[in-house]
């Protein structure tokens, strides 16, 4: 039962980069549109995620359950020395879910629409970045439990190159997602295409991103391509991300809808694969080489049991559920404003 509890937790983790990321990506590619261009791209953003968009953070709630239930020594040094990115992560959630709620609900119309606009830009920004920074954070070996010193113990645990790059590469990944999945709901051609260069420009984004993150790693000395490219998975999976990404880019003016969703999601996928099966089964890599384990750190057998049934049986009820919402929502006719 412990390798069901530990395969939810990725998959729980997987989903919420894939729809939360997209979600927040929603906010960066209205952040990065041009003025005369923002109020198109917000009311097909509204229309794609206002249905769906609370449900994404389902998945953010299971990973915390699975871990204070099924770790709870994971989670208590994750959520003592990253407590600051933490919070700010979860500050940004509601204030972006506030300022969307009210943007689009409020029954007055004034000047506090445009609060409630930059409000949700900004934060959608701010929130996958620090999301980004607690996962460079958990293996960038820079969480010291030994720390006498508040900024030595809650500061520069987190407030490093690396996870700060990691966290913009974050950001860069969300853009991407929300880009690729609103091109196949732009219902004009001049739509679709503003979107394909948007996507285009994420894309290029990620790259850039993603080449920092190597840079900052050199500097802080992780191996990072040691652990990416140092075992069949890490090389098999990023192959596979880079071919998929070509295969992708073939598809997309083609009007594969389905297809290019599907591709994005399985990058996504491979990603991560490639970066957390290296240190499997750590989880946390600690300052002086020491590390928490998912084997070594884990709640009793009953409570394992437990947890793997609850995640069972709730999937049973959960899953259908979600696919009709997603699936309910995507037959409403479409706003003619793209």
């Amino acid at each position: 039962m412990l390798y069901v509890v530990i395969i939810y937790l990725w998959t729980a983790l997987l989903l919420y980069l894939l729809l939360g990321g997209a979600d927040f990506g929603a906010g960066i590619i209205e952040l990065f549109t041009s003025d005369k261009n923002k109020d198109k791209t917000s009311n097909t953003l509204y229309r794609v995620i206002g249905p769906v968009w609370e449900a994404n953070h389902m998945w953010l709630i299971i990973v915390i359950v699975i871990l204070f239930t099924g770790f709870p020594e994971i989670y208590a040094t994750v959520s003592t020395y990253l407590h600051i990115p933490l919070a700010i992560m979860l500050l940004g959630i509601i204030a972006r879910g506030t300022a969307f709620a009210f943007r689009h609900y409020d029954a007055v119309q004034d000047e506090m629409q445009l609060v409630y606009k930059k409000i949700f830009r900004y934060s959608s920004f701010v929130t996958p970045l620090f999301l980004g920074i607690i996962a460079g954070s958990s293996v960038a070996g820079t969480i010291d439990p030994d720390a006498s010193g508040f900024a030595d113990a809650f500061i520069f645990s987190w407030l490093n190159y690396f996870p700060l790059a990691v966290g913009l590469f974050t950001v860069t990944i969300c853009g991407y997602l929300a880009a690729i999945f609103i091109v196949g709901d732009a219902q004009t051609d001049a739509g679709r295409k503003r979107y394909i260069i948007k996507a285009r420009s994420m894309n290029i984004a990620a790259a850039c991103a993603g080449a920092l993150v190597f840079f900052a790693a050199a500097l802080e000395h992780i191996p990072l391509g040691e652990w990416l490219f140092g075992n069949i998975i890490g090389i098999i999976s990023i192959l596979a991300a880079v071919i998929s990404l070509f295969v992708q880019w073939y598809l997309i003016s083609k009007g594969k809808v389905i297809i290019i969703r599907a591709l994005a999601g399985f990058q996504i996928a491979m990603i991560l694969l490639a970066t957390t099966f290296y240190h499997y089964p750590r989880i946390i890599l600690l300052k002086g080489g020491k590390y928490l384990s998912l084997l070594g750190q884990r709640s009793d057998d009953k409570a394992i049991q437990t947890l793997g049934i609850a995640l069972l049986a709730g999937s049973v009820f959960i899953l259908p559920a979600l696919v009709y919402l997603i699936y309910s929502f995507q037959k409403k006719t479409p706003s003619a404003s793209q």
